[in-house]
C-alpha cells in the first residue's frame, strides 16, 4: 500500500503543490526521503520516528520506510513536510482511508512529542489551496490567524498530529474555523512612535513628509547632527493613508512567507499598519535585496507598501545602495540564484537621512571642512540612485525659540486627512488606466506627459531652471511629479508656477545647495 498525502511547498512568494507518498518495502530498516529534499527535509526523519510514536500510533518497526516527494524534480525547502509524512507513516501503518487524503492540504512542522509547531507561509498556502479547488487546509494552531483570512477554504487548525489523525478517520468530529476575517478600525496614527504635534519648528521637512506622503515620493534630508532628521522619519507612517485590502494582502503574503508576522505585530494574522524598515547601515546587499540560498524577502521586500528609511545613507555600502535603483523604477526585484529564482514586490517609499559632510560633527550648522571633503562625501552616492530621489531638502537645526514656543504643532491627524484627500484625487485621475497605479510617485514619463499640465507660467519656469541648473531627464519628469502632488494637495487641477516653484526648492543637490 503507497499513502498519497498533498501538501505544497514555497519558492520565494510562489507555491508549488507537492504530492508526499509514503510506502514501506524490505530492506534495512529506517527512513528514505527522496525527491529534492534539502537539509531540514532530511533532517525530519528522527522527528518524525518520535512524534509518531509520542502521539501514541506503533511507529513501523524493522522496516524500510520510503518517502517520495513529487514532482521530483523540485527542491523541497523547509520543515513544513513533516506533518503530511507523519500522516502517511500513519495512513500507511493503519491502512486509513479518507477523503481527505484527497481533498485537504497538510502543512506544518512536528516537534518530538507529535505538537504542531508555527510554519511560514501558511497565508499563501491557504490562497494557493483556495485558487486550485482544495476544500480546505490542516495547519498547526499557531498560525489560525492568518489562514482565517482567506474565506472560500475550510481551515483545520490544531495543536498535534493525534487531532489530525482523528479529523482524517472522524472529520464530523471537527469543524473548520470561520474565514474571511473582517478588518478592525483603523489605528495608523495610534501604532506609529512619534506625531506630528510633537515636532517643533521643521514646517520646510515637516512640508516636505507631507508632499511626499501625498504622491510616494522618495525623499533625502540633508542636515547637521541633532536636526530632527530621524524624529521626522519616524513620524512619517503617522500620516500615511489606511491600508487598502489589498495591500493588507500583499503584504502580509510577504511577511509570512519570510516567517516574520508576528514580528510584526501582526492583528488578526495579517500586516494592518504600514511598513517601516530601518536597517543598520552595515547591512549586506544580500540582506537589502533578498536571496540566500533559497531566497527570501530583503529589506526592500519587507518595506513594501511602506517605508524604508536608510539613516546615515553614505554609510551604507554603495553596492548595496545600487540594489534600490531597479526596484524604485519597477516596484519589484528579482533574485536568481543556481538553484532557483524569485520575484518578490519591492514598492516602497525610500526615505533617506546624511550629514551635510563626513565630520559635520562639532562643526557648526554648515559642517563643511572644505569642497574636496564634500565632494567625497557626496561621491558615495551615484547620480542615478539621487536621480531616483524625488525631494532633497536641507534640515536645519531648530532654534530654541521654536523648541520652547507653546503654540501647538500641527497633528499627524490633521496632516494624514490632507493625504488621504489627495490620494483620493489621484485615484480618480488614475481609474482610466489600464495599468494599477495609485500615486503620483508611480506615474511613467508617458503619463506624466498626459497628468501633468502646466500653465504657461509654470511651464517657462520649469525650462529656464531645466538650462540652469542642467537637469537631467529624470530629474525633469521627478520636479513634475512633485508639483502635480502639491496641486493635488491643493485641490487644483492645472499646476501653477507656484506649485512647480516649491517642487523646484526640494531639488537642492541638483540646484547646488551642497
Amino acid at each position: 500500500m503507497v499513502s498519497r498525502i498533498h501538501s505544497a511547498v514555497l519558492n520565494g512568494l510562489e507555491v508549488m503543490a507537492t504530492e508526499v507518498e509514503v510506502g514501506f518495502s524490505r530492506g534495512i530498516p529506517g527512513i528514505v526521503i527522496v525527491g529534492l529534499p534539502d537539509n531540514a527535509v532530511k533532517e525530519s526523519r528522527e522527528r518524525l520516528k518520535l512524534a509518531v510514536g509520542h502521539a501514541n500510533f506503533a511507529y513501523p518497526q524493522a522496516t524500510k520506510i520510503v518517502i517520495n516527494l513529487s514532482p521530483a524534480d523540485v527542491r523541497k525547502e523547509g520543515s513544513a513536510l513533516d506533518l503530511p509524512m507523519a500522516v502517511g507513516i500513519v495512513g500507511n501503518q493503519y491502512r486509513l482511508k479518507s477523503p481527505a487524503f484527497s481533498e485537504l492540504l497538510f502543512y506544518g512542522e512536528l516537534n518530538l512529542d507529535g505538537g504542531l509547531n508555527p510554519v511560514k507561509g501558511v497565508l499563501n498556502i491557504a490562497l494557493f489551496a483556495r485558487e486550485n479547488g482544495w476544500r480546505g487546509i490542516v495547519i498547526p494552531f499557531a498560525n489560525r490567524e492568518e489562514a482565517q483570512f482567506v474565506s472560500g477554504i475550510e481551515v483545520y487548525a490544531l495543536k498535534n498530529l493525534t487531532e489530525v489523525i482523528e479529523l482524517v478517520e472522524h472529520p464530523e468530529r471537527f469543524a473548520p474555523r470561520p474565514t474571511g476575517i473582517a478588518r478592525p478600525a483603523a489605528d495608523t496614527g495610534a501604532a506609529c512612535e512619534n506625531d506630528f504635534a510633537e515636532i517643533q519648528g521643521q514646517h520646510l521637512a515637516k512640508r516636505a513628509m507631507e508632499i511626499a506622503a501625498a504622491g510616494f515620493h522618495n525623499l533625502l534630508m540633508i542636515g547637521a547632527p541633532g536636526a530632527g532628521k530621524s524624529m521626522i522619519a519616524k513620524a512619517l507612517p503617522s500620516i500615511l493613508p489606511e491600508m487598502t485590502d489589498d495591500e493588507i494582502l500583499e503584504t502580509s503574503l510577504i511577511y509570512s512567507a519570510a516567517g516574520l508576522l508576528d514580528a510584526q505585530g501582526a492583528q488578526g494574522g495579517l500586516v494592518r499598519r504600514r511598513p517601516f524598515r530601518s536597517p543598520h547601515h552595515t547591512i549586506s546587499d544580500v540582506g537589502i535585496s533578498g536571496g540566500g540560498k533559497y531566497p527570501v524577502p530583503g529589506e526592500i521586500s519587507l518595506a513594501h507598501n511602506g517605508v524604508l528609511f536608510l539613516d546615515e545613507i553614505p554609510y551604507f555600502k554603495r553596492s548595496a545602495l545600487e540594489v534600490l535603483r531597479q526596484p524604485l523604477e519597477d516596484g519589484r526585484i528579482t533574485v536568481s540564484r543556481s538553484l532557483t529564482s524569485a520575484t518578490f514586490p519591492a514598492r516602497f517609499m525610500l526615505v533617506a537621512a546624511m550629514n551635510p559632510s563626513q565630520d559635520a560633527v562639532g562643526l557648526g550648522e554648515a559642517g563643511f571642512s572644505g569642497p574636496a571633503l564634500r565632494q567625497r562625501y557626496y561621491a558615495k552616492l551615484s547620480r542615478p540612485l539621487l536621480d531616483r530621489i524625488d525631494l532633497q531638502i536641507e534640515v536645519k537645526k531648530v532654534k530654541l525659540a521654536e523648541i520652547t514656543s507653546p503654540a501647538p504643532a500641527e497633528s499627524s491627524a490633521v496632516v494624514r486627512a490632507r493625504v488621504a484627500q489627495a490620494r483620493q484625487r489621484q485615484h480618480e485621475r488614475f481609474r482610466v488606466l489600464k495599468r494599477r497605479v495609485f500615486a503620483n510617485g508611480q506615474m511613467r514619463n508617458a503619463e506624466i506627459r498626459r497628468f501633468c499640465a502646466l500653465d504657461d507660467e509654470g511651464g517657462e519656469l520649469l525650462r529656464r531652471a531645466v538650462e540652469r541648473f542642467d537637469l537631467s531627464a529624470r530629474g525633469y519628469f521627478r520636479i513634475l511629479k512633485v508639483a502635480r502632488t502639491i496641486a493635488d494637495l491643493q485641490g487644483a487641477e492645472t499646476i501653477a508656477a507656484s506649485s512647480v516653484q516649491e517642487a523646484l526648492q526640494y531639488r537642492s543637490l541638483d540646484l547646488g545647495r551642497f
